[in-house]
């Protein structure tokens, strides 16, 4: 790429259950939607409520024209044989809703910049703990996310003052992923970055690539992608993470799986580490021990001090 420096998931419910729904051209009778919903269930904790099944249809559509199949039955079979897990993940990739953006909710990203990264630079300076800082991106979606983690803390924890910082972002969605590895953006998006972290961490494309722009090398070294299902795993072993953002995740998730994801991520949060979720997500209904710091944010009960 020649480049130069500088630059919801929602839908209406159904009206009565009992009807068959087409849309596209495809159909789905209330048995079979049960069938899907209990897969997708199963797969990745997601739950789709009685009035999704015009998300179903419109969501699948598209797996059965590429598949040159012409029912949702047909599509069922495929995806549960146990020799076409493949397809089973390109299902999961149809169905996921991809949301985000560079510095979504600036508020937590004034959070680390204001208080936590001050915390952590001053605990080095006493030798309370080393010059590392690890991030998780929970549900990266297309790496903008991570991506602005990585901007902020190269910004305020360089590499020639002893810090390392690096973040895992993980997503199910290996299409995603695979966005995110790529690190290339419409130039629409330059907006939602600050200017000086767009000026200095940015690339914007000319010739061919006018229009878009990329992620510098150096911040994209610090992202780590990897494909993680928070229902199944497998998460990081003995992991110690200074904050963890799960945010717009945990919402699509019934109670329990809600419970199971959190009591694994929390496993790798480190003493004093931060929990980030989403604004319409309360981590204090799903998990007792956490405490709100701000909205949104949250440290485990007892390991407040200094936040």
């Amino acid at each position: 790429m020649a480049l130069r420096r500088r630059a919801g998931r929602e839908i209406a419910p159904d009206v009565g259950r009992e009807i068959e729904r087409e849309i596209a051209g495809v159909t789905v009778t209330p048995d079979l939607f049960q069938k899907f919903q209990r897969l997708i269930h199963e797969e990745v904790g997601i739950w789709l409520g009685d009035g999704k099944s015009a998300l179903l249809c419109g969501r699948l559509s598209r797996r059965l024209r590429v598949l040159q199949i012409g029912t949702l039955d047909q599509y069922y079979d495929i995806v549960t044989d146990p020799y076409q897990y493949p397809e089973r993940v390109a299902m999961i990739d149809a169905i996921t809703t991809n949301e985000t953006r560079f510095f979504r909710d600036p508020r937590h990203f004034e959070f680390l910049e204001a208080r936590a990264i001050p915390r952590w630079r001053a605990e080095a300076q006493q030798g309370i703990r080393s010059r590392t800082v690890r991030v998780w991106s929970a549900g990266c979606s297309s790496g903008e996310e991570p991506y602005s983690l990585a901007m902020l803390l190269a910004r305020h924890l360089p590499n020639d003052q002893g810090w390392s910082a690096t973040i895992l972002a993980t997503d199910i969605s290996t299409r995603m992923l695979a966005h995110a590895r790529n690190g290339v953006y419409s130039i629409t998006k330059s907006g939602d970055i600050p200017a000086p972290l767009l000026k200095d961490y940015m690339l914007k494309g000319i010739g061919q690539q006018d229009g878009q722009m990329k992620v510098m090398p150096e911040i994209q070294a610090m992202v780590d992608f990897q494909k993680l299902n928070l229902i199944q795993g497998p998460f990081p072993p003995e992991a110690h993470f200074d904050a963890i953002f799960c945010r717009n995740v945990l919402i699509y998730f019934d109670l329990q799986s809600k419970q199971r994801s959190v009591e694994q991520l929390t496993r790798c949060l480190a003493p004093n580490g931060l929990f980030f979720v989403g604004q319409a997500e309360n981590l204090a209904t799903v998990n007792s021990r956490f405490r709100s710091l701000v909205p949104a944010v949250y440290v485990r009960e007892g390991e407040h001090s200094g936040f």
